[in-house]
């Protein structure tokens, strides 16, 4: 991996975003706000935090309800699981996908930030088979692209919350921090 690229590309998307969230229409920031959005608030792109590391698929691809901020409960296929270490530590997340073709995974998250530095309800990260798969079969788990859902920035959003087997024991400080208005 190319450093300064891999940083470049993290800055890239980070501006996108702030650009989408200021002037787009389907903007989760209320469009009476948007005048005043400075932008977004992130952790500095850090490589420590970005791993490419196979998808242990489950043999057994059960199915899960996660139940969401509106009280609907949503379906979803524990497709497979992720297995990395921080800080010497062991960990795992699952990944979920909303039917079996699908080629995009799921991964939500919770951690050590939530509720200080980051979103109290948990943070997301959005794999595709497409950008986030090496030619060797790793996956790109990488978590300076983690983000707020945007209930985070709205209530007029619903999102899933984050089932406990994806708690992670210690602090990302990767990605997406608090929105402040």
């Amino acid at each position: 991996m190319d450093l300064s690229s891999w940083n470049e590309e993290i800055e890239a998307l980070r501006r996108g975003k702030d650009r989408f969230f200021a002037e787009h229409w389907q903007s989760p920031i209320p469009p009476e706000k948007r005048t005043s959005f400075k932008g977004l608030k992130y952790f500095p792109p850090d490589p420590n935090y970005r791993f490419e590391i196979p998808l242990h698929e489950h043999e057994k691809k059960e199915s899960l309800q996660i139940t969401d901020t509106g009280g609907n409960v949503r379906e979803y296929i524990r497709w497979g699981e992720f297995r990395f270490k921080i800080d010497d530590k062991e960990l795992k997340l699952q990944a979920y996908k909303d039917e079996p073709g699908e080629k995009r995974l799921f991964v939500p998250f919770r951690d050590k930030t939530n509720g200080k530095e980051t979103y109290g309800a948990g943070r997301y990260i959005d794999l595709d088979e497409d950008r986030d798969k090496t030619v060797e079969g790793k996956w790109i788990l990488d978590f300076n692209k983690a983000y707020n859902p945007w209930c985070a920035y709205s209530e007029n959003y619903v999102c899933p919350f984050v089932p406990p087997e994806n708690w992670l024991s210690v602090p990302i400080y990767a990605g997406e921090k608090n929105f402040e208005e």
